[in-house]
Formats: C-alpha cells, structure tokens, sequence
C-alpha cells in the first residue's frame, strides 16, 4: 500500500485500481477531510483521516482504491454499503472528489454523505454535528459546498482549538497536537466514528442527539 494513504498500513493491505470499480454501489459514503502525505500524518489539519483510519480498523475486511481523487474503501456498517473516503487533492479542493462520487454512484447529499473535518473555532476535542451549515470558514467545507451546489449534507467538526494569533493559523493546522491534548482527541475520534455509525442506521437527527451534548446543556 503506497504510504501516502489515509488508511493505516496495519489495518489493510491490498492494491489500489486506477479506475472506478462499481463492485459494491454505497447506499452512505462517510468522507473524512486532510492533506495526503507523510508530511501531514497526524496534524490536526488530518483529524477526518484519522477517524477514517479508525472505522477502517473497526469494519474493514477488503481491499482499498484509489480512485473518485481519493483514497477508498468498500465496507458493511448496520447491514448498510458503506464508502469510506478520503480525498487526496489537498483540503482546498476536497469538493472535486466528493461531487465526483456522489454523481458516479447517483447519491442524495442530503442524505448519503456524511463529511468529517477538523474545526478552529471548537476546543480540542469538542464535536460539532450538523444536518446542513454553511462552511465556517473551513475550506475543504468550503469546497464541497460550492462543488455540489448546496450545503444540505451531514457534517462532524472535531475541534483542535485555535493560535492566539492570526497569523499563525496556517502553521498551527499542520502541528501535531500537543501530548496533553492527545488522551482526549482519541475519545473525540472514537466517539465521531460512533455518531458516523449511528448516521448511517439512524440518521443524523439521532447522532445530533447523542453527541451534541454541550448544546443539550444549554
């Protein structure tokens, strides 16, 4: 497997096809936001490649792709086909591979596509589930959005906090998080693979409900 994949090394190992394969049409594909290569592994920009690698390790049982602009895997999650997706043209421009996919396979946004992204403006670790929204500034959101014409799909933020100054934000999503931060980022990239499961039997209304606790408070 090339190393450049979002899906960890010791969870799958297999071949990538350079063209679509329609072995097993998705009824959900879950897309999880980074930037390929072994440069940004593990930076808080990659926290949706990371949730990924971790459904991966929880469902997989075949081979991935490399195909839609991104790296693939066919899975079974609560008797559903599942697509796991993980774009590789970069954050900016993640829309091209997500509205590839989503007309290849003839999908619904609003209710097959659940997408997962970090988010400057959440403490580490705090999650964010949203029915429809507009892209808060998140880029790859941002893409997405524009390149299927609507914001009406699934979405987790996971927070990674934000640099006290400006200027430095650039810099700051492509740091690894701190080692004190990290105990409670892995709970957050267990917990989004969770609410990604209940999506994909429940809905997002229900995943809303068991993971948006802190608004629940208010």
């Amino acid at each position: 497997m090339p190393k450049n994949s979002c899906f960890a090394v010791n969870v799958i190992k297999g071949f990538f096809r350079r063209k679509p394969k329609n072995e097993m049409k998705p009824n959900k594909v879950i897309v999880g936001l980074g930037n390929p290569g072994s440069k940004y592994k593990d930076t808080r920009h990659n926290i949706g490649y990371m949730v990924l690698a971790e459904l991966a390790a929880r469902y997989a049982s075949g081979k991935p792709t490399r195909q839609f602009h991104a790296d693939c895997l066919d899975v079974r999650i609560a008797g559903q086909n599942v697509l796991l997706l993980c774009p590789t043209t970069f954050m900016n421009l993640s829309g091209s591979s997500v509205s590839e996919v989503v007309r290849f396979y003839k999908l619904d946004p609003k209710t097959d596509i659940f997408v997962i992204c970090d988010d400057l403006d959440l403490p580490v670790a705090k999650i964010r589930i949203r029915e429809s929204a507009g892209s808060g500034g998140q880029k790859g959101l941002k893409d997405i959005i524009a390149k299927l014409g609507s914001q009406d799909f699934a979405r987790a933020r996971i927070g990674i906090g934000r640099p006290s100054s400006t200027h430095q934000v650039v810099d700051f999503v492509l740091t690894q998080f701190r080692k004190e931060e990290r105990v409670d980022v892995e709970i957050a990239i267990k917990n989004v693979a969770d609410a990604a499961q209940i999506w994909v039997e429940h809905g997002c209304a229900e995943a809303m409900n068991r993971f948006n606790v802190d608004e629940k408070k208010k």
